[in-house]
């Protein structure tokens, strides 16, 4: 905050101070029509803000901390708008063939690379013929995280939070592939085989507890309508079974126990063999997804989509959690 404030007064011209003989003398603080663009604050009565001498210093001195406050809360929500992306914003979505006419040095660091593509026109519905196609660059994009957990007050019951994303923007899954079947009566049928099916997110609690998880959709089958396409999924081991905790204990590597057995039968407790044995089995997870657009001469389909599974588990030693991931995806058939 200390570094945002600094950087805020060397970018503000010096303050100028003008004291009249009268006795209702005033003092002008006058900032630039740069910086109240920079914050979003509109420039009134010619980016003035007047403050008699008559009332005390308390009220100089409160008003230029809202001031302080304001620059400091635009500063902070523009960070946030922009993490991850380039200074100018949040990208605007491309489509396929846009996405592919930029160059590396043109996609870097703006935050194109995390995004899904668009449609550009299309139908707002599912206009594929029956048959059979295969799907490729089947595309999912995270839009929220929520996990399930106790409240912060006392005594609240579990339910879905909001949750701070701890990962950089690295999270989207992309180049997915495998074969897409039109039923006669509309049903949809899509069977995952290959691709970047997984990626390792982080996000924190409002509590201050970090919840990490795979997010994947490895060995899915889905079918239904196109309003309502919905199937299991595999979620394997966050760490998997190398993974060597800090006593050097692991799935397939390292120690079995990490001292000598206790005596007097403490180390058949379960505390200590769920710590011992390390369990790197795989659960399952659960996906809905729904069709918004698409556009037959292209082959491009977009929508929406819901995910729940489960958390880390820290190998068996902890109850997973249920995460809830909601977001946008693409795909492209071919016949």
């Amino acid at each position: 905050m200390a570094a945002s404030l600094q950087a805020v007064a060397t970018l503000m011209q010096p303050t100028k101070v003008g004291v009249s003989p009268a006795r209702t003398s005033s003092v002008q603080l006058r900032s630039s029509q740069s910086i109240s663009k920079a914050f979003g604050v509109a420039d009134t009565a010619g980016g003035r803000i007047t403050c008699s001498l008559q009332s005390d210093f308390k009220d100089l001195a409160q008003k230029c901390v809202d001031a302080t406050k304001i620059a400091g809360f635009a500063l902070a929500t523009s960070a946030l708008v922009v993490s991850g992306a380039s200074a100018e914003g949040v990208p605007k979505r491309l489509t396929y063939e846009e996405i592919q006419s930029k160059t590396y040095s043109e996609v870097k660091g703006t935050g194109t690379a995390n995004q899904c593509p668009t449609i550009d026109g299309g139908i707002d519905s599912f206009a594929f013929k029956p048959g059979k196609y295969q799907a490729k660059k089947f595309c999912l994009e995270p839009t929220s995280f929520t996990v399930k957990a106790e409240g912060v007050n006392k005594n609240s019951p579990p339910e879905f939070q909001n949750t701070k994303l701890m990962t950089r923007l690295t999270y989207t899954l992309d180049e997915i592939e495998g074969p897409f079947e039109v039923s006669s009566d509309g049903s949809i049928r899509f069977e995952e085989k290959d691709g970047i099916d997984y990626a390792a997110v982080t996000v924190q609690l409002p509590g201050g507890e970090r919840v990490p998880f795979l997010f994947t959709i490895k060995q899915l089958v889905a079918s239904g309508k196109p309003d309502s396409i919905s199937g299991d999924f595999l979620v394997p081991s966050y760490r998997g079974s190398s993974f060597l905790d800090p006593k050097g204990r692991g799935g397939s590597t390292g120690y079995d126990n990490a001292v000598a057995l206790p005596a007097g039968g403490r180390g058949d407790e379960e505390e200590l063999v769920k710590e011992n044995v390390k369990n790197v089995a795989s659960s399952t997870g659960k996906i809905t997804m729904s069709v918004t657009k698409s556009k037959p001469e292209t082959g491009e389909l977009i929508g929406v989509f819901e995910s729940i599974q489960p958390s880390d588990t820290d190998l068996g030693a902890k109850v997973p959690k249920e995460v809830k991931i909601q977001g946008i995806w693409y795909a492209q058939l071919d016949s």
